[in-house]
């Protein structure tokens, strides 16, 4: 046993809970400890959902555990069943409660109820939390659609479609409560879809009902979005009635496409529309010179294994990253993992310790991490820039505007997430590298700078205008309490012995100084010289966009 401040997944039974708490009218009893109760919380203020999760728990204490606990959980059966009116009832129990041995699944199923009642079998001590969640949708699908027709047509999506004469159509399986930008995901993707000319059937578990489920077969193919959550349940539709899936999940612009492809041959269509209305910067970004800035960033990437297979691709194809090192917590995808690491050239990382994550991306050192909440405070107390592009998030990841991860807009949102921490890096550099430079500004910080050398020294310093005199007694001459600081003159002013200087007028002097300060000093010479060539004597605002204008071409 190992004691341990965070973790990446929680027991099984979370999982069942993400499930209840995605769908409608479905509950789920939970046989557990009082202190078990803690569903509220993650979804209501991790997860910012509008009401309490559909969840009920035994709460058995100290002193019943002398009693007959098996009828605490017999009459919470039956108080949630008449006062939820639930189409379908879960029944599991957490790890504390399986040394019980009540059995509450098989309490639930002897107690005559007509509504299905699915008992899960979710053991604490060997399954996690997404194993759970992935366990509790399948053997929902599973008791839903036992003994129901395979539909006429199934296995031909294309051939189907047209001899109802409608337009293909598809299930997205596997969003779910505490994923991660999943509500953002569907909107895209069916937009995506659209545009395909394939219409939605039915989203689940996210939004359904028992019902809804019901209907997973009328649909011609499936989409997994989440392999961690709806793979298994896929692999059965396949097997049970004919319903081919679509296995490319659309992260990335090359995804994206293969996605689009995918569909279009399932169903038969020509992607060439929807890919011609793709609205993608991925061509700007090429052009940019931020490609040539961020090209060969070494790169850490750890979560669950969808995203992290997702954004290897994306970092290394489309971003010109260079990936140091990946990982996952997803022990049932470690063979797809260790794969792709081989592919790259890295060792894959397995593991659910953070611990181990943290010396890892200690020992690379990279520039960017991607990874989970976890990868976030690590990243943070090793002063590395970091983005959030996995489960477990915290609350600011389930954000009130819309920012999808899937499809062409994804990746666009992708973009800024992971390059927007790295300009604040090369901007807190450049800062460092021409605070006291001369050539890069004009004045105002390295004058001050200046001073303070001196200072060390015990010297005026003579390059600093005025420093000397500062040194002496006042005069009759000096400047009066609140006149402007003798270290802000604008350079350039005209003086009597100097008759070639500019006068700027002063909106002109108070655009430039809007341009940062590393660039300024550069910005005043080449705004002289061009109005020097010009025969100008003043320098207004025109002036300065003039100049601006013609050094930019």
């Amino acid at each position: 046993m190992e004691l341990t401040v965070w973790t990446y997944e929680g027991p099984p039974h979370i999982g069942a809970m993400r499930i209840a708490a995605s769908m409608e009218a479905v509950h789920l009893v939970l046989h557990a400890p009082l202190g078990d109760s803690y569903a509220d919380l993650l979804f209501t203020m991790i997860a910012r959902s509008a009401g309490r999760p559909p969840v009920s728990y035994t709460g058995f204490q100290a002193r019943d555990l002398g009693g007959d606990t098996a009828q605490l959980v017999k009459t919470r059966l039956a108080e949630t069943v008449e006062r939820f009116k639930p189409q379908a009832l879960l029944v599991g129990e957490a790890c504390t409660a399986e040394l019980l041995q009540d059995q509450p699944g098989a309490l639930a199923e002897g107690m005559g109820f007509d509504i299905p009642v699915i008992s899960l079998e979710l053991p604490a001590f060997t399954r996690k939390e997404a194993w759970g969640a992935s366990e509790t949708f399948h053997q929902l699908v599973r008791s839903l659609l036992n003994g129901r027709p395979v539909p006429q047509g199934a296995g031909d999506p294309s051939a189907r479609a047209k001899a109802e004469g409608r337009r293909p159509r598809a299930n997205l399986l596997g969003p779910t409560a505490l994923g991660f930008r999943c509500r953002d995901d569907v909107i895209e993707v069916t937009k995506l879809l659209d545009t395909l000319g394939v219409d939605v059937h039915l989203v689940a578990p996210a939004g359904a009902t028992p019902a809804d489920l019901a209907r997973i077969p009328e649909a011609d193919f499936n989409i997994c979005l989440y392999p961690e959550i709806a793979h298994s349940t896929c692999v059965w539709l396949e097997r049970m009635f004919k319903q081919p899936r679509v296995r490319t999940v659309p992260i990335g612009v090359g995804a994206t496409r293969d996605f689009v492809f995918e569909v279009a041959r399932l169903a038969g269509l020509d992607p060439a529309p929807a890919l011609a209305q793709a609205r993608t910067r991925l061509p700007w970004f090429s052009r940019s010179v931020d490609s040539t800035y961020l090209t060969g960033k070494r790169v850490f990437i750890f979560g669950d294994a969808t995203h992290v297979m997702a954004a290897a691709r994306m970092a290394r194809e489309e971003l010109g990253f260079d990936v140091v090192g990946l990982g996952t917590y997803s022990r049932e995808f470690a063979r797809e993992l260790r794969a792709l690491a081989e592919d790259i050239g890295v060792e894959a990382l397995i593991t659910d310790d953070y611990l181990a994550v943290e010396a890892r991306v200690a020992e690379l050192h990279p520039e960017l991490v991607l990874g989970t909440q976890m990868e976030r405070h690590i990243a943070k107390r090793l002063g590395i820039p970091c983005a959030v592009i996995s489960s477990p998030v915290h609350v600011q990841d389930f954000p009130a505007r819309y920012a999808p991860q899937m499809g062409f807009e994804g990746a666009n949102v992708i973009f800024d997430t992971w390059v927007h921490p790295l300009m604040m890096g090369l901007e807190e550099h450049l800062i460092t590298m021409f605070r006291e430079d001369v050539e890069f500004n004009d004045g105002e910080v390295a004058a001050p700078a200046r001073a303070v050398q001196s200072a060390e020294v015990g010297e005026p310093d003579a390059a600093a205008p005025g420093a000397a005199a500062a040194a002496k007694a006042p005069g009759p001459n000096d400047s009066a309490p609140g006149d402007p600081a003798p270290s802000d003159p604008a350079p350039s002013d005209p003086t009597p012995s100097d008759p070639t200087a500019l006068r700027w007028e002063p909106d002109a002097e108070k655009e430039l100084r809007k341009i940062p300060f590393f660039v300024r000093g550069k910005a005043r010479r080449n705004t002289e010289n061009f109005a020097r060539e010009r025969g100008l004597t003043e320098i207004s605002i025109d002036t300065l966009y003039e100049a601006k204008a013609h050094f930019g071409r």
